[in-house]
């Protein structure tokens, strides 16, 4: 691979990115972060501008800040899709998103764009990740699931087959989701259950 990458943000989330490239054998131009005090990261430098060429990845966990930040930028995003992931060729995969190591993507899934599918995440055939979501580690969901814009399905959770997780809606850890979930809902527990809203309904 013969890319050029520049991320923006320098925290824990980009030193993952960082190593998915390194493993895909691209190149990373710099980062840059809000925070000045930062000055490198796995010894690439931080706050540098971005070259014209290069693509630009978000390596920001938080899905909001994400979505603003691609929404103010008028630049080429790629994406970053480690060696160890396994993606069936009738996937199709969104400009920004980042799928870590040991994640799955089975048959005819389509993964919107600037999200995260997370280290061995499980997304079985014909779901559909809208754009900002974010799939954490150890996460399943099993066949014909949605997951809504800026949605979290968080670690260790398990998603039967049909569920829509609405927009920006919260799947605790370890939840198991038998029922759709409502935008902006947060669902813990075993079945998961709405504890709250992060938005007035």
């Amino acid at each position: 691979m013969d890319t050029t990458f520049f991320l923006i943000g320098a925290g824990g989330h980009a030193k993952v990115i960082i190593e998915i490239i390194e493993e895909m054998g691209g190149r990373i131009a710099g980062l840059s972060d809000d925070n000045k005090a930062i000055n490198s990261l796995h010894d690439y430098p931080v706050n540098e501008n971005a070259p014209q060429d290069a693509q630009i990845i978000l390596a920001i966990g938080n899905n909001a800040g994400r979505k603003r930040l691609a929404e103010e930028m008028n630049n080429s995003f790629g994406t970053a899709i480690h060696p160890k992931a396994t993606l069936s060729g009738r996937c199709s995969v969104g400009e920004g998103t980042v799928i870590m190591a040991g994640a799955t993507i089975n048959s005819s899934t389509t993964i919107g764009k600037h999200c995260i599918i997370n280290t061995n995440a499980s997304v079985d055939h014909d779901c559909v990740i809208k754009d900002f979501a974010h799939i954490s580690p150890n996460a399943a969901l099993a066949g014909n699931v949605t997951v809504g814009e800026g949605a979290q399905v968080g670690i260790g959770s398990a998603v039967m087959q049909g569920i829509c997780v609405g927009d920006w809606a919260i799947v605790g850890a370890g939840a198991v989701v038998i029922e759709d979930v409502p935008d902006y809902a947060v669902v813990v527990g075993v079945p998961a259950r709405v504890i709250r809203y992060t938005k007035d309904q």
